[in-house]
């Protein structure tokens, strides 16, 4: 029997027909999603969070299930680099819009937009970027490594990040969609 919560996004993610009923598939993906908790502390965690987060980003991702494994796929990436979740989803919000294929003017690709000379920084022969853990794992230290430089300073963590150091736009904006559409609430 699934959990309630979980009963509440497989309704409003998907349904069968005109009685709303949510969708035998959909449950069974969601239930198999939930069942290894990777980058969580606990099943439960693992699950609040998946049904809070999977319904914010449904908007910019509207299969349940690509949603679910990508949230899974992100949570362990940035809990790996220890950085809020949050924080990366609010990134990529802003670098991509969720477009795992986006590419820049300047030729930055993938959800987090890597520029790809990291690849022979931080790399290895082969990866590419619009692979999702790659980007995810990438970005991911990318943003770490820039936090540590600036001793936790998000401001200026995130300019370096996207390459406006000094400037406070790019920043200001991550924060806002952060504080707007990704924190836990």
């Amino acid at each position: 029997m699934l959990p309630a919560a979980l009963l509440v996004l497989a309704s409003s993610a998907a349904h069968a027909g005109p009685t709303g009923e949510p969708s035998a598939a959909l449950r069974s993906r969601m239930a198999t999603a939930l069942q290894a908790p990777d980058g969580f502390v606990d099943h439960y965690d693992a699950e609040v969070w998946l049904v809070d987060m999977s319904g914010r980003l449904k908007r910019f991702m509207p299969d349940a299930a690509a949603r679910i494994s990508f949230l899974r796929m992100l949570h362990e990436e940035a809990t790996r680099a220890k950085l809020s979740p949050e924080l990366v989803l609010a990134v990529i919000q802003i670098e991509s819009r969720f477009d795992r294929f986006a590419i820049s003017r300047s030729g930055a690709e993938g959800y987090m937009q890597i520029m790809p000379f990291w690849i022979e920084e931080i790399g290895g022969k082969g990866d590419n970027l619009f692979h999702t853990r790659t980007n995810l794992r990438m970005g991911c230290n990318i943003l770490r490594y820039y936090l540590d430089k600036t001793h936790d300073d998000w401001v200026k963590a995130l300019a370096r990040y996207n390459g406006s150091s000094g400037r406070a736009d790019y920043p200001y904006k991550v924060l806002r969609a952060l504080n707007g559409r990704w924190s836990p609430g």
